[in-house]
């Protein structure tokens, strides 16, 4: 049996509940921690302390004193590296090389950036003319958005949550934030964090749960958030979003993805073969900005599925814990039946199953685990449910194509709107098609390359709103004028 426990954090302190659930290790399937789940009474609680830690020193903090604050946070992370990836694997499955070189850092780094951009955040003057003469001066100041509920999701649990929670606690604002069910080890050790770099009690709260009847709902319904931040499935953000007209307070969604591809034939092929595999099967394809469309020019279509298939078939699947191994599992039994259900419903299709389409047998604790085998299909209509339904696994349905337009056409004839990538060594052609393809975001010859202060999210389905650099800052802040006559 396990020792360790997830408590809440409420009000600068480490709650107990009565109700606790089990956090299982998708690596092996086994319980390795049990999780204090909050009640409504809690998070009243959460709420209650949140607020009231708006009237105290937080809320007469200077922006140094917040950015500070936010420093001290990074570092704490940077102090106990070892005791998040322990969280971060053992919470995901996903390979320990890949965490330690991404997921790890990246939630120091999202802390430090926003410390920064909040140092240099600046804002608008105008001198205006009034009828007798004088003149008068118009300045703009950030006041925060106030509490904010943050819901994050189980894919990259720490990455993702503090890229929320990091630009909110620049702004000055009071979080109440619920980490998925799936993954609450790294969102407890960062309340132990800001508990250490000295965050004033009530300003983060944490609190564990479940969505709908539980936790999420609880945040969401309640008139004491003044904004919500959301990650997730789109239709639990239109849910979200209803519920949050009530008060009409703002939201910010990054939701779902269906995201193309366009492989043209005269890229540079060993790298675009490279690129498409990293961005379908990364993470075992649980990124909402992952390939799950690819769109291939009719010359280089067959040597290229063969090349892919050839790269899906080499990967190593296994213990995370293994330096060589590059596919872990998926995030739980349930995601593994629903993503088995669209292989299935791929056959039914028509699919031509180049690679993959099954479970892989592995040895030892890994025998318990959710894995499955990355996939690739062709043969697939652009009508077809798996070329139009978001899957979030490593698959993939390739199909050929004879023109420009026809690409540009393929790639957007989606609900969702999220990312594109185009692998090409024309530059004019590149750029011209990033601007025709409908998503908030496109990648030339490349995938998954991030500045933090460039506008991040979606058109359509995939989202509401930007975060990023003084996007997020715009989000978790209200921008008031200041008018004088002079």
């Amino acid at each position: 049996m396990t020792n360790i426990e997830y408590r809440n954090y409420v009000g600068g302190r480490f709650v107990q509940t009565t109700r606790s659930f089990g956090d299982v290790d998708p690596a092996t399937g086994a319980v390795r921690a049990f999780v204090h789940e909050a009640d409504d009474s809690l998070v009243a609680e959460a709420v209650e302390s949140a607020r009231k830690s708006l009237r105290g020193p937080w809320g007469k903090a200077t922006i140094e004193q917040r950015a500070a604050v936010l420093d001290r946070i990074a570092a704490g992370i940077d102090a106990r590296a070892a005791d998040f990836l322990g969280a971060e694997v053992g919470d995901t499955g996903k390979p320990a090389e890949v965490a330690k070189a991404l997921d790890i850092p990246r939630g120091a780094a999202n802390f430090r950036t926003f410390a920064n951009l909040i140092r240099m955040a600046s804002g608008e003057m105008y001198e205006s003319a009034t009828p007798d003469g004088a003149g008068a001066l118009n300045y703009t100041i950030r006041r925060p958005l106030g509490v904010v509920g943050v819901i994050s999701p189980w894919n990259l649990p720490l990455l993702l949550f503090t890229w929320k929670v990091a630009p909110a606690l620049a702004c000055g604002n009071a979080i109440v934030a619920k980490p998925s069910e799936e993954t609450p080890g790294t969102a407890t050790l960062l309340a132990e964090v800001m508990h250490e770099a000295g965050v004033p009690e009530g300003v983060f709260n944490l609190v564990h749960g479940f969505g709908a009847n539980s936790t999420g709902e609880a945040i969401v319904k309640s008139q004491g958030i003044d904004g919500l931040t959301f990650t997730g499935e789109s239709k639990t953000g239109a849910t979200i979003m209803r519920q949050a007209a009530e008060g009409v307070r703002p939201v910010s969604f990054e939701l779902g993805g269906k995201n193309a591809a366009l492989v043209f034939a005269d890229c540079d092929f060993d790298k675009a073969v490279e690129g498409v595999a990293r961005s379908t099967f990364f993470n075992t394809g649980q990124v909402c900005l992952c390939t799950e469309r690819v769109y291939v020019e009719r010359p280089i279509f067959e040597r290229f599925v063969t090349a892919l298939a050839q790269r899906a078939k080499a990967m190593r699947i296994g213990d995370p814990w293994d330096a060589q191994t590059q596919l872990g599992p998926l995030i739980s039994r349930e995601h593994r039946e629903k993503v088995l259900s669209y292989y299935q419903l791929a056959r039914q299709e028509g699919a031509e199953i180049v690679v993959g389409g099954g479970v892989p047998d592995l040895p030892g604790p890994q025998s318990g685990g959710w894995y499955i085998e990355p996939t690739i299909w062709t043969g697939l209509t652009q009508r077809a449910r798996c070329v139009q339904e978001e899957v979030f696994g490593p698959v993939c349905n390739v199909m050929p194509f004879d023109d420009e337009s026809e690409a540009v056409d393929l790639a957007n004839d989606s609900a969702y709107g999220l990312a594109s990538v185009i692998w090409t060594t024309n530059l004019t052609r590149a750029h011209r098609l990033a601007g025709l393809i409908d998503v908030g975001l496109v990648w030339l010859n490349t995938w998954f390359l991030r500045d933090l202060r460039t506008p991040f999210g979606g058109s359509k389905l995939s989202g509401l709103g930007r975060e990023g650099g003084r996007h997020s800052l715009d989000f978790y802040s209200e921008l008031k004028n200041v008018c004088i006559k002079l």
